[in-house]
């Protein structure tokens, strides 16, 4: 299998995620898992932002601003999702955040399917 950059930290992430759908369910809006999220990543021991403003740049002109669902451990990109399933949109925002924000790692985390979704993002576009 191939080494993951930060898997551990997503692996986490996305534990947590598992405890809050086991949890809750499906059918609650993405506000209410995220406000659970929030409660549920410290038992993880991860530490976020919540709703973080990232700002947006293009040719190093600021764009505006976007706010990232979880910015954990000041890395990783999380995005929720409350929905059946997952389309190509979902997964085009999510990938254009990382490049926006220059993140290399991201999670797309869907709570509304009847078992929990997740994809691991990688911004192949990542400047150091």
């Amino acid at each position: 299998m191939e080494d993951l950059k930060y898997k551990e930290i997503t692996g986490k992430v996305i534990g947590a995620s598992m405890e809050v759908h086991k949890v809750l369910g499906n059918g609650f809006q993405e506000v209410i898992y995220q406000r659970a999220l929030a409660i549920e990543m410290p038992y993880f021991d991860l530490h976020f932002k919540r709703e973080f403003n990232m700002h947006i740049y293009y040719r190093n002109i600021h764009l505006g601003t976007r706010r990232v669902d979880f910015l954990v451990e000041d890395k990783i990109s999380v995005e929720l999702k409350a929905v059946i399933k997952l389309d190509d949109g979902d997964l085009n925002q999510a990938l254009n955040y990382l490049e926006a924000y220059n993140l290399e790692v991201g999670l797309l985390i869907n709570f509304g399917a009847k078992s929990l979704e997740f994809k691991r993002l990688f911004n192949t576009k990542f400047k150091p």
